[in-house]
Parts: C-alpha cells; structure tokens; sequence
C-alpha cells in the first residue's frame, strides 16, 4: 500500500484545519506606573506563544477591572505578519487613599471612623493601613491583606482591632448601657479559585469585655466579665460584577460562616452565619440600580448579647447606632443610582433608596420576624461625589427617614458606597 497520499492528506489536513490560528507574537502592557508589568502578567491567563483567545482577553480585562489599583483596563489586537500583538491598556488608580464614615441621628448621636489605607503597596495590589474610630470611646486597628502573596490564586490577611464602644443590651426589665471592648487578632488563608470564585478561611483570637455602666440590671446578667474567645471563619465569594467607572453591572454572592469557641462558660459558643446578595444592572447610559439581601442566622441563645445588630451604618440608614439585636437578620437595601455630572475624572451622582430589615429576638422564633417592632423601614435619599481615579473615592451623604413605629431618622456619611 502506498503511503504517500494518505501523508499528504494528513498534512493538508493540518496545514488547513489547524494553521489558521495564529499565535500571540507579542504582549504588550501600557499605561502602569506603579503597578508592577510583572504582577499584572501573574494575575492574567495571556501568554505570548498562545493562541489568540477572545474569552481568555475577556476574561483578563474583567479581572483586572476588579482591582483597586486599576481605574479601568481594555484590550487590544493588531494581526501582524507572523503573528497578533496583544495590548492590554491600564489606566491606574491612586492607591493611598483616607477613608471616612461619620453618622448621626436625631437622638444627638455621633460617631465617626478615619482611616488610612494604601491598596497597591510595593505595587502588587497588597492593601495595608489603619483606622481610628471615636464612637463614644476610643478604637483602633491595622490590616494587611495580599491577595497573590504567593502565586495568582493563593494569598494571606492579617487583622488587628482594639474596639472599644458603648453597646445598648437590651433587657426584660429594660435597656442598660455596657462599655464594650473587643481585642482581635485575625490570619485568614486566600484562595482564588478562578475569576469568579474565590474562599478565605482563617482562625481569630479575640477577648471581650463587659463593663455595666448604667440603666436596668437584672439578676443572672452579668455586670462586669472577661472572657477570652476563638473564632474560626470561612468565606466564600461568588464574583460576577463587571465595572465601568462609577457603573456597575452583575451578581455577587458572598457566605459568611463563623464558629465561637468561649474559653469560659460566661458566655456559650455559638454558630453564626450570613448571606449577602447583591445584584447591579445598568439602566439607560446614566442609572444604575443597585440591591443587597442580606440573611443571616445564629444559635438562638436567649442572651442580651445576641450578635445581630441594628445599625446605621450596617444595614438601616438614619436608624441609630446599635438600637437593637437578634439572633437572626433579614435586610433588604435597594437604591436607584443616577449620575447628574460627568466630566473628565469627577462625577456626581443621586441616589433614592429604601432599607427594609427585620430581626429575630434571642431566643425567639420566625415569627419574629413578621412582627411590627422587629420591623424597621427607611426611605431616603443621597449623593455621591465621585473622583474616577482614585480608587473608592466616593464620599457619600444619606439621609434616612424612617416610617415605622418609634422611628428616627438622620444622616449617615462616608467612603465608598454603602453598598
């Protein structure tokens, strides 16, 4: 049997069927300064020998996008004799940036929170800084966090916080004011699975402390006590946002569960966890509708100390700082976003939104959740005034009322979105 034809046949085959892709002759990063060439090329799947993929470039610049180092990322193709050369432009994001949230309400409350953080440190999008917050008494805390310390998927985060606050506990015979100090060390492990998934899971030693200061007591509550605790945290993050400046469009789905181990029978250990939902579709060129369901569920320990808080700058705008809790949540934040100013790097943005929330009493059962007290409702409205290079440069003012029975109302300011 003569072979020839049946070689030649193959080789045609192979010329014609699998010739036609080209390979990436050349790859080109433009427009960093601080971010490292060599950080973006760790953290992108584009390889200079492969073969043009438009998923893989998608893929790449969403990515990217996602980073607080980069302001926006696009990419482009020029065919070449031997090849196609790949471009992928950055546009960066001043890093070094404060961070602030003030909040008051109609009762005279006032706190604050001031922060400094750099999010690109050494150029390789590690975020390390510290807070201040004033809130009655004195707190403070320092962060590190690498998310690609070691490779494009596994990372480290250190926490530190010495908090300090009052908290209202919330008793049969009435409500007493604890000086509350929670100290905190925390080491969580970072795995990026691909682009959109991604875990942290880590261990957090902490010690709290109950000071009783005034109001109700109550026989079996304690007025003073110490207790030393350990927290073992898992998170699990679903990502599909896509960004456009100030615009933002996706799902994102974020687990938090948490195990707290008590060294001391003061308090019990209990199991507590939580959902945030968040969903962002663009409207026309200048809305942006924007929404977060948060669910969440502890052991139901009937415990003045349940973990659940209602608060301003949590979950209810112009409701109060720390006004109730539960042993379950249930808080709906939705906003329609519109930009009324847009030009070259500011932009100014509206806001009209609705918080709704609901909690579970300690010890309590589902129906809590339906019941009129337990039930707070706050429509409002806000602004934003935005800088479109500097990452989360979004100084935000929002004014709550609330509708339901013994509402408050009053402002919550801050840094970045509420949500």
């Amino acid at each position: 049997m003569n072979l020839k034809p049946v070689i030649l046949i193959f080789l045609c085959i192979s010329y014609f069927g699998f010739g036609q892709d080209k390979l990436i002759s050349e790859l080109i990063i433009q427009g960093n300064t601080k971010t490292k060439t060599s950080e973006i090329i760790k953290l992108t799947d584009i390889r200079q020998g492969n073969i043009l993929d438009s998923i893989v470039l998608e893929k790449d610049i969403k990515k990217l996008k996602r980073l607080p180092s980069i302001a926006h990322a696009y990419y482009q193709v020029n065919e070449e004799q031997h090849g196609y050369k790949v471009v992928y432009g950055i546009e960066e994001n001043f890093t070094i940036i404060p961070s602030a949230n003030i909040y008051t309400t109609n009762n005279d409350e006032f706190a604050f929170r001031l922060g400094l953080y750099e999010f690109n440190f050494l150029g390789r999008n590690i975020t390390i800084g510290a807070t201040y917050q004033n809130d009655i008494y004195n707190s403070y805390g320092a962060n590190l966090r690498a998310p690609f310390l070691f490779s494009k998927r596994i990372g480290l985060a250190f926490n530190y916080s010495n908090l300090t606050t009052q908290e209202p506990v919330f008793l049969d015979s009435g409500i007493a004011d604890y000086k509350y100090n929670n100290t905190s060390y925390e080491a969580l492990g970072l795995y990026q699975f691909n682009v959109q998934n991604r875990m942290e899971l880590g261990v957090n030693y902490f010690n709290e402390a109950y000071t009783y200061k005034t109001g109700a007591t109550e026989e079996g509550i304690p007025q003073d006590f110490n207790v030393n605790k350990l927290l073992y945290k898992l998170i699990y993050e679903y990502n599909n946002l896509d960004y456009e400046y100030q615009y933002v469009s996706g799902f994102k789905s974020i687990l938090n569960l948490q195990y707290v181990v008590s060294t001391e029978n003061v308090l019990p250990d209990f199991v507590i966890g939580w959902n945030d939902f968040l969903y962002y579709k663009r409207v026309g060129k200048k809305g942006n509708w924007a929404s977060r369901l948060r669910m969440g569920l502890a052991t139901n320990d009937n415990s003045p100390f349940a973990p659940f808080a209602v608060d301003n700058n949590l979950n209810v705008r112009g409701v109060g700082n720390t006004i109730d809790r539960g042993t379950g949540v249930a808080v709906l934040n939705t906003e329609y976003r519109q930009t009324l100013y847009d030009k070259d790097w500011f932009v100014l943005q509206s806001n009209v939104f609705v918080d709704v929330g609901s909690w579970r009493n300690p010890g309590g059962d589902f129906d809590d959740f339906l019941d009129s007290k337990n039930v707070k409702l706050y429509p409002g409205v806000g602004l934003r005034f935005m800088h479109k290079r500097i990452f989360n440069a979004i100084f935000r003012i929002d004014y709550g009322y609330g509708v339901t029975k013994d509402a408050t109302n009053g402002f919550v300011f801050g840094i970045g979105q509420y949500f």
